[in-house]
C-alpha cells in the first residue's frame, strides 16, 4: 500500500475500513443483514480476489456459488482476512487494473465502512472529504440500477441544491429536476425528493434506509409508496 500522503478517497477508505474491522473484531454485527464483521470481511476478500466467484455478488443465478466461496473464506483467520484486504487485490485481479481502485471500490468501501461504524452503538453520520464527496456524487447513478424496480419518480437533492434523478418512475411522469449535471430541484415535481448530504444519499440508495440521515419530500401517495418498496446491493 502506498503512503497516506498520496491516498486517493478510495484507497483511504480502504484503509479506514480495514481499520473498522480489526477494531469490532469478527463477531461485531454490521448493518448487513446476516453478516458479521467476519462474513464482510470475506465478501471483501472474495470480491476482489475470485473474479469467478464474484460474479454472484450481482447475479442472482450465481450466488449461491459465491456465498459457498465466502463462506469458505470465512474460516481463514480474521486477522489474515482484514490484512488481505487491507494490502488490495492480488495482481491477477481485476481490480487491480489502473483506475479501478476509484472507479469500483469508493462506494463499496464507503457504504462497507459505514456498515461497520452505524452497527456500533451510539454511531452518528461523519464528515466525509472533499474529494470523496466528489466521487460518491459521480458514481450516484449507480442509484438508477437500484431503483429501477421503483414505480416512483425519485430525484436526490443535496445541501447545496444540486439535484439529480436516480429514478423516473412510470412512463411518462414528469421530469423531478435536471439530471446529474446538477441545478435545483423544482417546487412544483411530482414524485420523491430525498435531501440529505452525498454520503446519506449513497447509503439511502443501496439499502441503508435506516441508517441513513435523509429527508423525503414529496406528494403522500409518492413518499408511501416509496417507503413501502424494498430494494438493496
Amino acid at each position: 500500500m502506498r503512503s497516506t500522503a498520496h491516498e486517493g478517497p478510495a484507497r483511504r477508505e480502504r484503509r479506514l475500513l480495514a481499520d473498522a474491522l480489526a477494531a469490532a473484531g469478527p463477531g461485531a454485527p454490521t448493518l448487513c443483514e446476516g453478516w458479521d464483521a467476519r462474513d464482510l470481511a470475506a465478501h471483501l476478500v472474495v470480491r476482489e480476489g475470485r473474479p469467478d466467484a464474484a460474479a454472484g455478488i450481482l447475479l442472482p443465478p450465481l450466488s449461491f456459488y459465491e456465498e459457498r466461496v465466502r463462506s469458505r473464506a470465512a474460516d481463514v483467520p480474521f486477522d489474515r482476512l482484514v490484512d488481505r484486504f487491507r494490502h488490495g487485490p492480488p495482481k491477477y485481479s481485476p481490480f487491480a487494473l489502473p483506475g479501478m481502485e476509484e472507479n469500483a471500490n469508493a462506494v463499496e468501501f464507503f457504504v462497507h465502512h459505514e456498515d461497520v461504524r452505524r452497527a456500533g452503538e451510539g454511531a452518528e453520520p461523519r464528515e466525509i472529504s472533499p474529494d470523496l464527496e466528489r466521487v460518491l456524487w459521480r458514481r450516484i447513478r449507480i442509484a438508477r440500477f437500484v431503483l429501477r424496480n421503483v414505480h416512483v419518480e425519485v430525484t436526490f437533492v443535496r445541501p447545496d441544491g444540486q439535484a439529480s434523478r436516480v429514478s423516473r418512475g412510470p412512463r411518462g411522469a414528469r421530469a423531478g429536476a435536471p439530471g446529474a449535471s446538477g441545478g435545483a430541484a423544482g417546487a412544483g415535481s411530482r414524485g420523491v425528493r430525498v435531501h440529505g448530504p452525498v454520503g446519506e444519499l449513497v447509503l439511502w440508495a443501496l439499502g441503508r434506509r435506516d441508517a441513513a440521515d435523509v429527508r423525503l419530500e414529496g406528494d403522500t401517495d409518492s413518499v408511501k409508496t416509496l417507503t413501502e418498496t424494498g430494494w438493496s446491493l
